[in-house]
């Protein structure tokens, strides 16, 4: 991973101390933060469990690729020209599929981690419980529950950032650079694996986090931030819905739902919560609208997050500039008189929230969980999703529309004509249209890397494009002529740059993508 020296304290380690010890307010044996020199001790099964326990530190994924890089984003001159201090740079920089300035931009600091960083702590404490689990005492359902658990973080972390910094796996690109892949709690420096080895690593750990026999459901509460039978099903649905392997995703997606299967009926489950005030043109007050989720600041209250009865495993999508701008191509997906998540979670006017009200320029903005967060970790939606694109990828036309409806009539008004197809090409898209209206942001740049690379010409999406400014890496050229950025389908920019910091820090052993 990276290579951490006694003289230099980077923000890695900064990062991986800090939140390897963020358990302590549950379990003295992390009452001392270990340093190079230092030997964390753990020695029962309920101290590696107060490590994990602590879902603040594995529950967010603040994967700007994700957030900035597809079709979802609705980044454009409009809403920069209108305030142009309130877009960071890496925002910017992601828009556009940016490969020149990220390895500099996109680096942990002592504001905290990046994506790649954060993904890796959670492999240190993935590692750090296997490597103890057999050494501490404790019941053998508890080792085994461990254990499955760790294998799971890693996985699902290893997952992230494979379809972040490294090409879509196929034949082609097995052999191109995977990920460093860490087994072990130490900080030497290892080299990229292959992209082959990284996938092998990925499902050897997921087929043993599927051995875990621990429910979702415990004393009547749904405990979705740790690995459990229908998260770990549900994961690997996903798994195998993005190898393009039907069969098994649809196994996968009906062992989790036989589990778990609560969908929340936007007629009588959502409502609106507190609404917001907002001044335009001086003098003007606008009421904004928002959902009940966005009430609570889940960086102090994650009651919502906790709450939401559809997760399976408690991962949300975390954006620190705090506005998922939809872009027009997402909005006129939905039925707007019937669709509940669009009279919801898109709140209009939230421009004016962000700052664009002097003169006002009206934009919504999509809303979940606070202003930053949305769900990202498996969900049962997602599940019935999986199961109906695999039936009718598979020929199951009837099949796949009564499932897919199952979902689509809980998400908008009571009495709205169920959704139909008599094909099987419309099945699809009838199919991964209702796919992206419940999933935005959060699954759009994985589906968009599949569609590309698997056998059915019907779902690719052949070309990305952005027009925005030029740029460098300290700002936007807003006084130069636009320029239409693009990333075609077999670009090598799916595969986001590095952090350089990582690259210098390992002495040569990682190696940054090339394009």
């Amino acid at each position: 991973m990276m290579k951490i020296k006694n003289s230099s304290l980077t923000a890695v380690w900064i990062v991986l101390t800090s939140l390897l010890v963020s358990a302590t307010s549950c379990n003295k044996f992390l009452d001392v933060k270990p340093s190079k020199g230092t030997t964390i001790v753990a020695s029962t099964t309920d101290d590696l469990n107060a490590l994990l326990n602590n879902y603040q530190t594995y529950s967010k994924e603040s994967d700007n690729v994700v957030i900035y890089g597809t079709d979802d984003n609705g980044l454009s001159t409009t809403l920069f020209d209108a305030q142009p201090f309130i877009f960071s740079q890496s925002a910017v920089q992601f828009s556009v599929w940016d490969t020149n300035f990220l390895p500099q931009t996109d680096q942990s600091s002592f504001s905290g981690p990046n994506f790649w960083s954060n993904e890796y702590v959670k492999v240190f404490n993935a590692n750090f419980v296997l490597a103890n689990v057999d050494k501490v005492t404790g019941s053998a359902a508890d080792k085994a529950a461990l254990t499955a658990d760790a294998h799971f973080i890693r996985a699902y972390s290893y997952w992230e950032l494979a379809n972040t910094y490294c090409l879509p796996y196929t034949d082609a690109n097995k052999n191109e650079p995977g990920l460093p892949i860490k087994t072990l709690p130490d900080y030497n420096p290892v080299s990229r694996h292959t992209l082959a080895d990284t996938y092998q690593q990925i499902e050897a750990d997921l087929n043993e986090a599927l051995k875990t026999t621990v429910p979702l459901v415990q004393n009547g509460t749904a405990r979705h931030w740790r690995a459990n039978t229908a998260a770990v099903n549900a994961f690997a649905a996903r798994y195998y819905l993005n190898r393009n392997d039907y069969v098994n995703a649809i196994k996968y997606a009906n062992a989790s739902l036989a589990l778990y299967n609560v969908l929340i009926d936007y007629n009588s489950g959502m409502h609106n919560g507190t609404p917001a005030t907002v001044t335009i043109n001086g003098g003007t007050n606008v009421v904004l609208n928002f959902p009940y989720t966005h009430d609570r600041n889940s960086e102090f209250d994650p009651t919502d997050e906790l709450d939401w009865k559809e997760f399976l495993y408690y991962r949300v999508l975390n954006n620190s500039d705090k506005w998922y701008i939809p872009s027009q191509s997402l909005m006129n997906l939905y039925d707007k008189n019937n669709d509940l998540r669009y009279k919801y979670h898109f709140v209009q006017n939230y421009s004016y929230k962000k700052g664009l009200n002097n003169p006002a320029l009206s934009y919504p903005g999509y809303v979940f969980f606070y202003e930053d967060n949305m769900p990202e970790g498996p969900t049962v939606a997602e599940m019935v999703l999986i199961k109906a694109e695999c039936q009718a990828r598979i020929g199951d036309i009837g099949s796949a529309m009564t499932t897919v409806n199952q979902l689509y009539s809980k998400r908008t008004l009571t009495g709205t004509p169920a959704l139909a197809a008599a094909t099987q090409d419309k099945a699809i898209s009838v199919i991964l249209q209702e796919r992206r209206r419940e999933m935005p942001f959060s699954e759009r740049w994985f589906d968009i890397r599949r569609y590309n690379n698997n056998n059915y010409p019907g779902d690719d999406v052949p070309l990305l494009t952005r027009t925005f400014y030029p740029y460098t890496l300290n700002g936007v050229s807003s006084n130069e002529p636009v320029k239409i950025y693009s990333l075609p389908s077999n670009s090598r920019r799916y595969a986001s740059p590095l952090p350089q910091s990582d690259i210098t820090n390992s002495n040569g052993a990682i190696i940054q993508n090339t394009y």
